[in-house]
């Protein structure tokens, strides 16, 4: 479960054995959790996390979205 990035309190991650799915990645802090897609960025589930925990998670994803595909492809294309 690689961390590829810490920002805010939060931890992002991927999971070691998703890499047959699209691009995306797992966001923790506390006890709240959600998953992004990364293209484009969406949500795709949500645990915990209130609306404006939710937006500063995307704008933390669209400041890190090039960064974080090329983590993403660096790990499951190799």
């Amino acid at each position: 479960m690689p961390v590829v990035l810490r920002e805010s309190g939060f931890r992002f991650y991927f999971y070691s054995m998703e890499g047959n799915e699209p691009p995306h990645v797992h966001v923790d802090k506390g006890g709240a959790s959600a998953k992004y897609w990364l293209e484009p960025i969406r949500i795709a589930s949500n645990r915990n996390y209130g609306p404006t925990e939710l937006r500063r998670i995307s704008q933390i994803l669209f400041e890190h979205q090039t960064e974080l595909l090329g983590q993403w492809h660096e790990y499951f294309d190799s």
